[in-house]
This record gives C-alpha cells, structure tokens and sequence, in this order.
C-alpha cells in the first residue's frame, strides 16, 4: 500500500489515498494501529483515509493510535486539503471536506509553483449544549461553562466545547505547570463524558495571545490539536478572556494557530501542513 506521512504542527499521521487504494472495513483499526507504531511501523498519531465524497470534493476518517475513529481532526483537514490539491483531487483553491463530524470548507494558498503554503478551514459552529458534546448532565440544554467536576480527590473546572468531536477546556496561569500526563488521561475517560473526551490547558497571555496543551482523545499528548485550538478559543470568549472576531495566535508545541471565532458563529482556523515522507508499506 502507498502511503504518505504528512504533518500540522508536528500532529503527525499516515495519509492513504482511497482513491487509489483499497482497504476492508474491517481491518481499518488494526492498520491504524499497526501503522502508528513506531517500532514496528510508520510512526505516527493515528492513520487518515482521504476518500471519494457524495456530498463534498472529497472525504476524510480519522483513526487514532489507539484504533478508535475520530470524528474530526484540524490539523488533519488541513493536511488532507493539501494533498488533495497538489494531488489533482480537486481542482478549485477552495473546496469542501466531508468529516464524521459534518462537512467543512477548506482554502489554501498556493505559491507561484502552484505548491500549497498554508490552509484556512471553517471549521463551523461550536456545539455547546451538554447533549451536544456529550457530557452527562442534569440540564442537557445547558452550556457547561467553567463547571467544576471532581477529578481525583479535586475539583477542576472545564468548559466544554464541541469542534465535531468533544473538548474539555481548563485555564491556568502557567502553561509549564499543565498537568497533562497525570490528569489528562483521568479526565478524558470521565465518567461525565460518554464518549470520552479531549483535555486542553490553556494559558492567557493577552486577548489576542493563548498558551495550550492537549491530551487527545484516543492519542495521549500530541504536539497539536487543531480543534481543541478552535475549542480553547472558543472557551476563553465564553469566559470572558477573549473577544469575538478577533483572531486568536495559539501557541501549541508544534508551533502556531490563528484562530477567529466571528460574529456569524462560524470558526476560522489558519495555519501550515506539511509533507514528511511518501512510500510503500506491506500490510
């Protein structure tokens, strides 16, 4: 099977185009898996599948490390609207990417050798509403905004926010004292979120400046999350430490997001994708 590895901000996965390849159902998980290790395979936080869309220019799955599907992933749209382009399978600098987590709009820019040099993705409306992340609540109709839930013989606040897959959203005052291997795991399999759930930390630098660390859902620690970016965003104008319509500079491991939550409701994300490698692998 061919493969390409690509990157967004150092959130690194396997990249398959469905177009050419063929791959049972059934043996989706396990090739996730297989490809993801870094001993044994590829090396990488998950496998992405860019197939043919009927309601979009192309369409994308997500599996994690893990083997588990997710229903989005930003850093992974951006990468999938590259290839697409540079590849031929689409043919406009604007197009739509069909997700599990609903359809969404992707523009790159491309240089004067038609190479794409960054991508800008509507990521659409956050879902607030607890029923909507999922997260267990008395009121589902309620936004669950700086609530606390009791983690491990403490009380840490979240906001929780949904990009298409679920976010819980915690503000700190220092990013370097983010407990994100000790307490990520405990709030990501929470009983509070039936699906579980991906865990960011986020530090205020100024209105138009964050800090974040993700725990992801399914991955562990990646060096980025583009929708726990939109999540964090999101979160800290609910919070009243942001303001709409301005755009955000995420500072994240791997290197930086900007990203808008307008007026529209809409929520823009800008930032690189990145080839590392393309080949062959025996499955």
């Amino acid at each position: 099977m061919k493969f390409t590895k690509m990157h967004g901000l150092g959130n690194s996965y396997v990249y398959v185009n469905m177009f050419n390849e063929n791959l049972p159902e059934k043996q989706l998980s396990e090739t996730a898996v297989r490809l993801a290790d870094k001993n044994k395979g590829i090396g990488s936080d998950g496998m992405i599948l860019i197939y043919p869309s009927q309601t979009a220019a192309v369409k994308m799955r997500v599996f994690n490390n893990d083997g588990s599907e997710a229903k989005n992933c930003g850093n992974g749209l951006r990468c999938v609207a590259k290839y697409s382009y540079e590849h031929g399978l689409v043919t406009t600098t604007s197009f739509t990417i069909e997700t599990l987590g609903g359809n969404v709009e992707a523009t790159v820019s491309v240089d004067h050798e038609n190479c794409v040099q960054s991508v800008t993705v509507n990521m659409g409306q956050p879902r607030l509403l607890a029923k909507e992340i999922p997260m267990k609540n008395e009121h589902s109709e309620a936004m669950i905004v700086n609530e606390v839930i009791p983690v491990y013989h403490q009380d840490i606040r979240v906001t929780a926010v949904s990009m298409g897959n679920p976010h819980a959203v915690q503000f700190i005052d220092s990013i370097e004292k983010a407990p994100v291997k000790e307490i990520g795991p405990l709030i990501e399999k929470h009983d509070r979120f039936p699906e579980w759930v991906n865990v960011e930390w986020v530090e205020v630098v100024s209105p138009k400046e964050i800090h974040f660390r993700v725990w992801e859902r399914g991955s562990g620690i990646t060096q980025a999350c583009g929708t726990g970016a939109c999540a964090a965003v999101v979160a800290g104008v609910l919070n009243g430490h942001l303001e709409k319509e301005s755009e955000v500079t995420v500072h994240l491991l791997g290197g930086d997001l900007q990203i808008t939550w307008k007026d529209d409701g809409d929520v823009w994300m800008k930032g690189p994708a990145e080839y590392i490698c393309s080949g062959d692998v025996c499955l």
